[in-house]
């Protein structure tokens, strides 16, 4: 996530706007295009949805090789592969989660990627929950989310699976 707030604070001030760390963090999980048209609305301003989702998405691009995994959750999916599927559900890019999984070497572990334009209706709904267990063939109520935002929690306790925060960086 500091890497992803570090591409929006640069894409976003070439447009005078500002998206203060406390609202980025409110609404991680949610689609790039849908921030940027949010963020507009929110400050009167115009910016080109798509040509800004380009910027913001090949600066978090470009700071990939500083792109750390975070132990513990690396360390459940090391001790759990093999014996349960694992997905990533994601407002992020296919583009974006295959570069970072590949970065920190996991992609080969997930079985799914569900991301920005596989479902309609982005966190806090339970939709992009709902199709990554569907895509494993678990029960939501068998699954267990690792999530570092709060509207994702509320999608997965929406999608009636267990959570576990994945608090921020210090």
């Amino acid at each position: 996530m500091p890497l992803h707030y570090h591409a929006w604070k640069t894409a976003l001030a070439e447009w005078d706007c500002v998206f203060e760390e406390q609202l980025f963090y409110a609404w991680g999980g949610r689609p790039v295009a849908e921030i940027i048209s949010s963020l507009s609305q929110m400050y009167g301003l115009r910016m080109p949805v798509e040509s800004v989702c380009r910027r913001k998405e090949n600066l978090y691009l470009e700071q990939l090789p500083h792109l750390q995994a975070i132990p513990e959750v690396v360390e459940h999916i090391d001790n759990q592969y093999g014996r349960i599927p694992f997905a990533v559900v994601s407002g992020s890019t296919r583009d974006s989660v295959n570069a970072s999984l590949i970065t920190v070497k996991l992609l080969d572990r997930f079985k799914t990627l569900v991301c920005a334009g596989d479902y309609k209706n982005s966190k806090p709904a339970p939709e992009a929950f709902l199709v990554a267990a569907a895509r494993l063939g678990v029960a939501p109520e068998r699954c267990l989310v690792f999530e570092d935002t709060d509207m994702g929690i509320q999608a997965a306790q929406a999608a009636g699976m267990a959570w576990v925060r994945v608090p921020p960086p210090r």
